[in-house]
């Protein structure tokens, strides 16, 4: 007997669907929307490095804010939710506001200083950070198979900052790379306190009012007459990257990873990570004409090496 379903054509006559397909349809229509969000993350950090031309990092910061605020605000009242909160009862959003907050700055002024292709693969060392977190705060038992992860991802990362000499390491000659470390870093911390946080509200509304209240937090270190005086001669190349950063990375892109997250398993959403550093490597010299060299590849395949087996349980 046939497993084929019968479906009624607009013609009124009856054809078989192939389960099968269907099955592969509803994947491809699910993972569009992780694949789509690490593809314009990945891109993130050239958009950064163009408008970085132009403006001062705590300027990207906000208005990436703002326009990530306009479009979130948009999907919330599309969906008819309601914006009502209590944020005594929601303090955690402030707390993850905050650090939020300081990642971007960091991460944005350690771009300054290095390159879009060193900070995809940089970046990319995040989930060891966490790892580690969860040992030191979760008291949570690494497998060897992590532990040597871990090893095996600072050896790339390393080799990536040094340029092969290890001799010549200077975190403080390399200071753009030693900021992204650091943002890195403070994404764990992010990472680990939402997982100690009690959070009620949904993603979108949750990111909605932590994009909130880094805009409000930033506002006074931002609204002066240089940085008024910078945005409006801004160049549309300028204007392009950030309204790519606002509207497709902080808007667009958080919502449907929020959705993937709905849809899959953390683990399955969490392996479309691994396709992001090289969006930004190819990204950087499609675009930015950055050099590619064999031993930046090397080293960003080493750390993503490592990742994998930290990841594994």
């Amino acid at each position: 007997m046939s497993k084929s379903l019968p479906v009624v054509s607009k013609a009124g006559m009856s054809k078989n669907v192939n389960p099968q397909i269907t099955e592969q349809r509803s994947l491809i229509i699910k993972y569009w929307k992780p694949l789509f969000a690490v593809f314009v993350w990945g891109l993130s950090f050239i958009a950064t490095k163009n408008a970085l031309l132009e403006v001062k990092p705590v300027v990207i910061v906000f208005i990436r804010q703002l326009l990530g605020i306009l479009f979130l605000a948009a999907v919330i009242i599309r969906q008819k939710k309601s914006f009502a909160v209590n944020l005594i009862e929601q303090k955690w959003i402030v707390v993850l506001a905050l650090i939020a907050g300081i990642h971007l700055l960091i991460q944005v002024t350690g771009l300054q200083w290095t390159t879009a292709s060193h900070t995809g693969w940089i970046i990319g060392i995040t989930p060891v950070f966490m790892v580690i977190m969860g040992m030191l705060f979760f008291k949570e038992r690494l497998t060897s198979a992590q532990i040597s992860g871990i090893f095996v991802s600072f050896f790339g990362l390393l080799l990536l900052v040094s340029k092969g000499d290890f001799s010549s390491l200077d975190f403080i000659k390399n200071k753009g790379d030693a900021l992204i470390i650091i943002s890195s870093f403070t994404w764990a911390v992010y990472s680990a306190v939402s997982k100690k946080a009690t959070l009620t509200l949904s993603p979108v509304l949750t990111t909605f009012y932590l994009f909130l209240i880094v805009a409000i937090v930033a506002a006074p270190l931002t609204i002066n007459q240089k940085n008024i005086s910078d945005v409006q001669k801004l160049s549309f190349s300028g204007w392009s990257s950030i309204l790519f950063l606002g509207i497709l990375c902080s808007g667009a892109a958080y919502t449907l990873w929020a959705a993937a997250l709905s849809e899959m398993s953390v683990s399955r959403v969490g392996a479309f990570l691994y396709v992001e550093p090289f969006v930004t490597f190819f990204g950087s010299w499609l675009l930015l004409n950055e050099q590619i060299t064999l031993l930046t590849l090397l080293s960003g395949l080493i750390i993503i090496g490592g990742v994998i087996l930290v990841n594994r349980k």
